[in-house]
């Protein structure tokens, strides 16, 4: 097959096989993607979208546009803040969905949300720092932490999201240890991998609690525009005072995570401070060609529409995924997730997640256990995390299906 791009005609790889949608069946020095997709198996492991339901032809569309419009310079290194056409569409969006919009110089571009973490860990800690999570947490940022010479400590979570008592006991106790608490990591509006959003109440608290300490609370908000009950809430960064939130946004989540086009967002002088770091300085902005691309596209005003299109499909798989679970583990306990992912399971008789996990993967589903999220992997024995968002209802519901075979199985041992 061929693909006529504007510039001439390039020819294109051949189409995955239809057993393996994402192409990962091809061996390891072919394969492009990040999922290994395992025929047989339902896998509500991977915290992914998915692809079908992403612009790509529009996005080839803008392409096009975008190097036309942009010649040579689209692929110059670009400006170290990042684009202004995709500034501005990031001022636009947080517009819509926050309650706070960022000026111009709040706003970083980042290579994904990932990048910005380690930006942020890189120039705001120094070794031996602590950092604070809530746990359970996103296990992968636990890893891009544990790559930086910083102590991670844990705080309690519950239903109602980060308990800031628990985060303030720990500050005190460590600094009375004459330890420096530096950032608190967190995911407050629509948790991986919980789904909780963190309580209105609590969103104060923290930020206060920040505020008084001198912490720096590292927001991870990259489901922002995927509240399907209702908008999300403000964001932290939106109702603090300046200077106490770096928030980290994303649109890996709506426009594809191939692009590594995010944004991070910070009062003016930290902003400037990442601006100016070294990688920045070496390698201009980050995701530059595909900061134009998104922008150009976005200027066609097909955004949120497709927004909106995701989010009824997802709300769906969501639902069909929280009613399977009440006819095949009825007496498991789940999250109810306003938006986002993820619904996290605590199964029936204290049953070991990932002891089960080989017998649902022989049945064909497979999750992560809980005790990924745990920094210390000794917490979420009997949890577990489901993806609702890579497959269809049907596939959902007989996932569960399965998943409530094999804890009935269990159970029976």
């Amino acid at each position: 097959m061929r693909v006529r791009v504007g510039w001439g005609t390039i020819r294109a790889m051949p189409t995955p096989p239809p057993s393996s949608p994402t192409g990962s069946l091809a061996p390891d020095h072919l394969r492009v993607v990040q999922v290994r997709d395992r025929p047989g198996i339902i896998d509500l492991a991977w915290g992914h979208p998915e692809l079908s339901l992403l612009p790509a032809p529009a996005l080839a569309e803008a392409a096009r546009e975008a190097l036309i419009a942009y010649g040579p310079d689209a692929l110059s290194y670009g400006r170290d803040a990042g684009p202004p056409p995709f500034v501005s569409f990031v001022r636009e969006r947080l517009d819509a969905t926050d309650t706070r919009t960022p000026a111009a110089d709040e706003i970083v571009v980042t290579a994904g949300a990932s990048q910005g973490l380690d930006l942020v860990v890189t120039l705001l800690t120094t070794p031996g720092d602590v950092v604070l999570v809530e746990e359970p947490t996103y296990h992968l940022a636990v890893r891009i932490l544990r790559d930086h010479p910083v102590e991670i400590v844990p705080v309690a979570f519950d239903g109602g999201g980060i308990r800031t008592d628990a985060a303030g006991d720990a500050i005190a106790r460590l600094k009375a240890g004459g330890r420096r608490v530096r950032l608190l990591y967190t995911i407050p509006t629509f948790h991986n991998p919980t789904g909780v959003t963190l309580v209105d109440g609590r969103r104060r608290e923290l930020v206060d609690l920040a505020t008084s300490e001198g912490v720096t609370i590292v927001e991870d908000d990259v489901y922002r525009e995927l509240g399907y009950d209702a908008p999300a809430p403000p964001s932290l960064w939106s109702i603090a005072v300046p200077g106490s939130v770096v928030r980290l946004g994303s649109f890996s989540k709506t426009i594809g995570p191939g692009l590594r086009a995010a944004y991070l967002t910070a009062d003016a002088a930290t902003a400037a401070r990442i601006v100016g770091s070294g990688l920045l300085d070496s390698g201009g902005g980050m995701a530059h060609l595909p900061a134009l691309i998104i922008s150009t596209w976005a200027a066609t005003g097909a955004f949120p529409d497709h927004v909106a299109s995701l989010k009824r499909t997802y709300a769906a798989r969501r639902d069909a995924t929280l009613a399977a679970l009440a006819v095949h583990i009825p007496d498991a306990a789940w999250t109810q997730p306003r938006g986002g992912f993820f619904t996290w399971v605590t199964l029936p008789g204290s049953l070991d997640a990932a002891t089960l996990l080989p017998a649902a993967e022989a049945r064909g589903m497979g999750y992560v256990p809980g005790r990924r999220f745990y920094v210390a992997g000794d917490g979420g024995r009997s949890s577990l995390r489901l993806a609702f968002t890579r497959y269809a209802e049907a596939d959902l519901a007989e996932a569960v299906r399965r998943l409530g075979a094999a804890v009935r199985d269990a159970r029976r041992r």
